[in-house]
């Protein structure tokens, strides 16, 4: 709740009552000095004792206001304003000695300047946090009968958040323990409150203070971290919120404002990237930078990164009016100084994109435009193929004609043994691009698997269906898949862009496959419902062209360490002669215009002999596993 400010009153305090409290002050250090020097009150003792009282009462003021004294907000009174109110005070006393021995009044006891300044600033330190003590004994008193809280983390950030729940009172918040798990800090003391134990006490200590929301206050808590403090509390019916990860923060401080609810992000993790900001630096700003499917979950996130790299120009290419209306408008806003096209233009369309390459002359060119369902594209084969490989074709071509310096095609971990359509389109997306090097442009192709958010991922289609009371639909209960997040995929692909020589295929590092049935279990319990009672979770079958388990390399291809222990990049030769897969592309032409699906399906079984083992072995193996299962 934010609070009732009265302006008034406290411009009142700042401009009369404060500088007549310090003027009170400076009286009782002149006389305290002078007792304490020649233990009498008596000014006779002091030769030029009024004088120094008068040039005191004159140079306090000013000094004091010049050094800002007047103007901080006293109720939260700090170590600065401490270092502030001392040099207020030593700038103050030797301005004092200087006039004094100017005009003449001497001699000066050598004690009086150091008596008369130390006491000034006991009395005015004192009557400053005094304020802010008053306030923080209320505090804690008005913290009774409020929600009892449990923060985790006694580092940092643990401190900031308790720090704050002390100021703000009103927030309703009284915390009744820290929690951490390093055995140094147990039962030490932060701002009165005591250090209980680790993480394994929190079942205990939840039911012993009577917890009702848990604060994890560490920001740099990788997903592993997390999970384990998420399943100690889950069983416990204790919300759990967190502050931001350490790569969200602007400036290091962390507030109440900021905490959050654990979203399933979390859990998976939230490892740090580290980049090569040098090279990407030396690679984008500056330069013409082109994407298509730039109205596309990673299209969005790519234009947003980019343009924090102020491109000399950004142009976003794309079928889908609103989303690209949007990404525009958000562009325009976030970055005035950066020029944005956004563009309206089918991939296939060869003379409007020629048009646009000559228009725009781009430099750098990232290749996001694609058909990503499974499902859906098993379905629609020949529109697969079409947009998949032959859109790819036609944009590569370009770049080559254009003398687009540098190419990065964004392709998945489904290109790897396809046993979809959509993956068999996107390996031949990697065999083209890799055909086209040595023509002027340096291609490369980034491969990684499914992003948490994106418009394609499965936890929108589990959220909306835990809105809706259940069921939650998995396909399998042992199906895997590599997550990873929209951000952080974005880092790596524009890290590996700027690495290639051309014609490399770099994979992103995924972590551990996660299980979608626990992925969707998670995301009930984070609803604060409970699998099975409140929520059904229900097995329907694989579906078409799905694996059980997606892989990140083909046989024969080397995998070999870069410079980022994130990305790994391959070196194997393309499957194919650039002559016949030039040739392959013109009889994909005319079979995804006339053909059937099952037509288009078969072409692409010959030109991919891995597509046809890759689609039986998974069938049986996850037909079986299936059964296995779920007995009849």
């Amino acid at each position: 709740m934010p609070h009732t400010t009265r302006p008034f009153g406290s411009r009142i305090r700042r401009l009369i009552l404060l500088p007549a409290l310090d003027l009170v002050f400076v009286l009782v250090a002149a006389f305290g000095a002078n007792f304490l020097r020649f233990e009498s009150f008596l000014p006779a003792l002091f030769p030029h004792f009024w004088a120094w009282i008068l040039l005191s009462l004159g140079t306090a003021l000013p000094v004091f206001s010049y050094m800002g004294l007047y103007r901080g907000f006293w109720k939260y009174a700090s170590i600065n304003e401490l270092f502030l109110i001392t040099r207020a005070v030593s700038y103050r006393t030797v301005l004092l000695v200087l006039i004094f021995y100017g005009m003449g009044f001497a001699p000066l006891p050598r004690s009086i300047p150091a008596l008369d300044g130390l006491l000034l600033f006991l009395l005015i330190a004192g009557s400053r946090f005094a304020h802010r003590l008053r306030g923080e004994m209320f505090s804690w008193r008005s913290m009774q009968g409020k929600k009892p809280v449990l923060i985790v983390g006694a580092g940092d950030a643990g401190e900031m958040i308790l720090r704050e729940m002390r100021t703000y009172r009103r927030e309703g918040y009284n915390p009744v323990g820290l929690v951490d798990d390093d055995p140094a800090k147990r039962w030490i003391r932060i701002h009165g409150v005591h250090v209980l134990g680790g993480h394994e006490d929190l079942p205990r200590l939840i039911r012993e203070k009577g917890v009702e929301e848990i604060i994890l206050a560490i920001p740099s808590a990788t997903g592993g971290q997390i999970r384990k403090i998420f399943e100690v509390v889950r069983d416990t019916g204790v919300k759990l919120r967190t502050v931001p990860a350490l790569k969200d923060l602007v400036d290091g401080e962390i507030h109440m404002s900021q905490l959050r609810e654990v979203e399933l992000e979390d859990l998976l993790g939230r490892e740090s990237i580290r980049l090569d900001e040098d090279l990407i630096r030396r690679s984008l700003p500056g330069r013409r930078v082109l994407i298509t499917g730039g109205a596309g979950s990673i299209g969005r996130e790519l234009s947003r990164q980019i343009a924090e790299l102020r491109p000399a120009r950004l142009t976003l290419v794309d079928q889908t009016e609103n989303n690209l209306f949007q990404i525009g408008n958000e562009l325009e806003e976030r970055f005035p100084e950066v020029p944005v096209s956004c563009v309206i233009a089918d991939i296939l369309d060869e003379n409007r994109l020629s048009r646009l390459f000559a228009r725009e002359k781009p430099e750098v060119l990232f290749h996001a435009a694609a058909y990503k369902h499974v499902p859906m594209m098993e379905k629609n084969s020949n529109e697969a193929i079409r947009n998949n490989v032959l859109g790819t074709f036609t944009v590569a071509s370009l770049a080559v004609e254009f003398k687009v310096k540098r190419f990065v095609n964004i392709s998945t971990d489904k290109a790897v043994n396809p046993a979809n359509v959509m993956g068999a389109t996107k390996r031949l997306a990697e065999l083209i691009v890799q055909s086209l090097t040595g023509r002027g442009t340096c291609f490369v192709s980034v491969r990684f698997g499914n992003v948490l958010g994106s418009d394609g991922s499965v936890v929108p289609t589990f959220k909306r269906q835990i809105a809706a009371g259940g069921p939650v639909t998995v396909t399998h209960p042992d199906i895997r898949r590599y997550f990873m997040t929209i951000p952080e995929a974005v880092q790596l692909v524009l890290q590996a862009g700027t690495m290639g020589k051309g014609g490399e295929i770099f994979i992103l590092e995924m972590g551990n496959s996660v299980r979608i049935d626990d992925l969707a279990r998670n995301l009930i319990e984070l609803s604060g419902l409970k699998p099975g009672e409140d929520i059904e979770v229900v097995y329907t079958g694989l579906r078409p062209g799905e694996k059980m388990n997606e892989e990140l390399t083909i046989p024969g291809e080397d995998l070999l360490a870069t410079s980022n222990d994130r990305i790994r990049v391959l070196k194997g030769e393309a499957s194919r002669p650039p002559a016949l897969l030039l040739k392959d592309v013109e009889g994909l032409k005319r079979i995804a215009r006339e053909g059937t699906p099952e037509e288009a399906r078969e072409s692409l079984r010959r030109i991919l002999p891995e597509f046809i083992q890759a689609s039986i072995e998974s069938q049986d193996r996850n037909l079986y596993r299936f059964q296995a299962k779920n007995p009849q």
